[in-house]
Parts: structure tokens; C-alpha cells; sequence
């Protein structure tokens, strides 16, 4: 129980604001109350109370005894003392057991002494100054207030200087430096805020970082089939080109056309709010069908109908990358086969190529990146796997590479939602 209020006010900067404020509160408020009874008492002490007439009768109503009675300052933990003063001269004591119970008793003699020393009353400056009247008491209340914010304010300081840290940073990442971060103290509001900035930063940085990324190699990649169609134009005789020209010629302006549809659809699954294409109910089975007919790949797809909720042209884009690229670089048959395996539709694409090395088998998910290599391969410019794991990302799907299991090459497992069967 204390250890779940602890972690509560420890995880909560309101409640340990509030706390200093109560702390405070209530230790001015147990000083203020102390010393407005002591002053109490001692004022009490100070001021000689008057004298009452006193008569005193048996139980035939004849008089006794009259005269005045003074009552005599002592403590009021000492009881009541009263001294009676008869009108033929004499003198009594009446004295009253205090209230408090469980008191060790004074004896008679103890009283007496304290009560002589306290009958006359002390002159003001034998008083404490903060009781002297009219204006002890109020210094009092000023020394009281002025400890307590002194103690309650470096509180209240060492809370807010971790916001003046925040701010700092979220003020250097506002002027350019992309790379500020804020250190993350406690498991509070304030911490909680500070790794969610971090995280914030990390994520804009590297989308800027990504598109710089994109900006270079897209121009670097550009220049290849522009160059060729160039040299294609000028190598042409009497402006007439060849057949093997004009083939290189169309082979260069599609690869060019292939690239450019690449980088803008790279740039629409990076933009959240982009349009990408409504979702709907995809026949997986029947997709993967005409892929792998298109392609010549075996399919092995089971007896049971998956059906995902996809935007079905990104669906068979990122099939078809997966099945282009195994094509591209397997030195045998290609195959595709369909499983459900934990509410997941399982589509695995393998082949039987030179495999993919376990410590490579993420940065080849990286826009433009290539194995080392494959570069001189024909075909492929290093935007077809992150084009895939772009759109397994839009399907909140996932998508990974491993060793084939059946012998030499890679697998490439994309795992998607499945749609519920009504």
C-alpha cells in the first residue's frame, strides 16, 4: 500500500506540488498555534484578574465567612489558587486540583513558591519581544511565513527546473539543431513528457534525414538512364536510330519511369495524410494467383480462403516487388506459399539465389540500398524491399527476411491482418 502511494506521487508532479503547499501550510499553521497560546498564557499570567465578594454559610444559612477573593497567576497546569480576604482581617487560601488526569501532583510547598514568584505581575520587557504587545506577535507571524517559503521553496524549484531543461531543448530543436535532446529525470509528468520530445525528435530527424536520403539517390540513380539515352541519341546515324537503339532507348526511358513511379509512391507512404487508396476486402489467394502466374512461380496456397482488408494495387505492388526481386537474383524456381498462423496472414517468398548474410538482412529493407555486389545486376535501383516494408507498415502488417529453410537462398515473410469471415 505505501509502496503504491509512493510510486503514485512519485509518477504525479501536481501531487508533489500540492504536498509541499499543504507541508507548509500546516507547519505555519502548528507554529502559528503555539505561539498564540503560549503568548496566551503569558499574557494570562501577566494580567492580575479582579476581586469577587465571597460569602461563605453553613447549612442553617448563618455566615461563615465574607470577605474578597483574588485569584492568584500560576499555570494553569498547576490548578486554581484563590487567597480570601475576610473583613475581620483574616486570610485563607482555596485552591483547585487542575483538570488534567494522569498528572504527577505538586506538592503544597512546590505551589506555594511558584505561586509567590507569579503574583506579581512581570514587567513587559521581562517578556519574550515576540509577545511584548501590539506588534510581537505579528514579527512572529512574518519570521513563521518567511521559514516556511524559504523551506518550501527549493521544492518547488528543484520540480520546475527540469520544465526550464525541457524548454531549453524543445528551444534548440525549433532553431535547427536537430539533434537536441532533453534528459529524462524520474518516471513523472515531466519525465513522461521529456521521452515523448526524445521520441518525437528522433522520429522528425530521421524523416528528414530519410529524405535527404531519397533526394541524393534519386538524383544519383536518375543520371544513369538519362546518360544512356543520351549517348543512345547521339550515337544515332542521320537521326534515324537503329533497332538495338531504339530498344536500348525504351529499355532506358522505362527503367526511368519505373524509378520516378517508385520515388513518389516512397514519398505518398511516407506522408501519413497522403491518399494511398481506400481499403477493402483482398482475395489474397486469388492476388497471389496472378502474380505468380505472371511471374512463373510456384504457389502453395492450402485449402483455406484468406481474405485481408488492403488497398489492393499497394497489396500486389509489394507481392510483386518481393517476387520480381527473388526472380531477379534466384538461379532457380521461385515459390510462394499462404498460411494463417496467429490471426496473421503468413505469405512467404523464397528462393534458391545466393541468400541474403543474417547481418544484412535489415539494411536491405533501406531505401536505395543494395548488397554488395549487385549493383551491376541488370534491373532494381534499392527502392522495391523498402517499398514493401513501407506498405506492410500502412497494413499494420510486417515484413522480414530469413535463410531458406529447404537449402541455399532467402525467404521473404510478409505478415498481414486477415479480415474475419462473416
Amino acid at each position: 500500500m505505501l509502496r503504491s502511494i509512493s510510486r503514485t506521487f512519485s509518477q504525479r508532479l501536481y501531487l508533489r506540488i500540492w504536498l509541499a503547499v499543504v507541508g507548509g501550510v500546516a507547519v505555519l499553521t502548528l507554529v502559528v498555534g503555539w505561539a498564540w497560546r503560549t503568548a496566551a498564557e503569558q499574557n494570562a499570567l501577566r494580567i492580575a484578574p479582579p476581586a469577587r465578594e465571597v460569602v461563605l454559610r453553613d447549612l442553617q444559612g448563618r455566615v461563615v465567612l465574607q470577605g474578597t477573593a483574588t485569584r492568584q497567576p500560576q499555570h494553569p497546569s498547576e490548578g486554581v489558587l484563590y487567597q480570601l480576604q475576610t473583613t475581620d482581617g483574616r486570610t485563607f487560601e482555596l485552591e483547585l486540583e487542575p483538570r488534567f488526569q494522569g498528572r504527577e501532583r505538586m506538592d503544597r510547598r512546590e505551589r506555594h513558591e511558584r505561586a509567590a514568584a507569579l503574583r506579581a505581575p512581570p514587567p513587559p520587557q521581562s517578556l519574550a519581544f515576540w509577545t511584548r504587545p501590539p506588534f510581537g506577535f505579528l514579527w512572529m507571524l512574518v519570521l513563521v511565513g518567511l521559514a516556511v517559503a524559504l523551506g518550501v521553496f527549493p521544492i518547488i524549484r528543484r520540480l520546475m527546473s527540469r520544465l526550464e531543461v525541457l524548454q531549453r531543448g524543445v528551444q534548440r530543436f525549433g532553431e535547427g539543431d536537430l539533434a537536441a535532446r532533453v534528459p529524462v529525470q524520474g518516471h513523472d509528468e515531466v519525465a513522461d513528457l521529456s521521452r515523448q520530445f526524445n521520441a518525437a525528435a528522433g522520429r522528425i530527424e530521421a524523416l528528414l534525414r530519410s529524405h535527404k536520403s531519397l533526394l541524393a539517390n534519386a538524383s544519383h540513380e536518375l543520371r544513369s538512364p538519362l546518360a544512356r539515352i543520351r549517348m543512345g541519341m547521339e550515337l544515332m546515324q542521320d537521326g534515324v536510330p537503329s533497332a538495338s537503339a531504339r530498344a536500348e532507348i525504351l529499355r532506358n526511358i522505362a527503367e526511368l519511369d519505373q524509378l520516378v513511379d517508385e520515388i513518389l509512391l516512397a514519398s505518398r507512404l511516407d506522408a501519413r495524410e497522403a491518399d494511398v487508396g481506400s481499403f477493402e476486402v483482398v482475395d489474397l489467394v486469388g492476388l497471389a494467383a496472378e502474380e505468380c502466374a505472371r511471374t512463373g512461380a510456384e504457389l502453395d496456397a492450402g485449402n483455406q480462403p484468406l481474405e485481408v482488408h488492403a488497398v489492393a494495387k499497394l497489396l500486389r505492388r509489394a507481392l510483386r516487388n518481393l517476387l520480381e526481386n527473388a526472380r531477379r537474383y534466384s538461379d532457380g524456381t521461385v515459390s510462394v506459399s499462404l498460411h494463417l498462423q496467429g490471426g496473421m496472414a503468413e505469405v512467404r517468398v523464397c528462393d534458391q539465389g545466393p541468400g541474403v548474410p543474417a547481418e544484412l538482412r535489415e539494411r536491405i529493407f533501406e531505401p536505395f540500398y543494395r548488397l554488395p555486389g549487385a549493383s551491376e545486376r541488370a534491373g532494381g535501383v534499392g527502392l522495391g524491399l523498402a517499398l514493401v516494408r513501407s506498405i506492410a507498415g500502412r497494413h499494420q502488417g510486417t515484413v522480414h527476411c530469413e535463410g531458406n529453410p529447404q537449402g541455399q537462398g532467402a525467404c521473404f515473410v510478409l505478415r498481414l491482418p486477415i479480415t474475419p469471415l462473416a
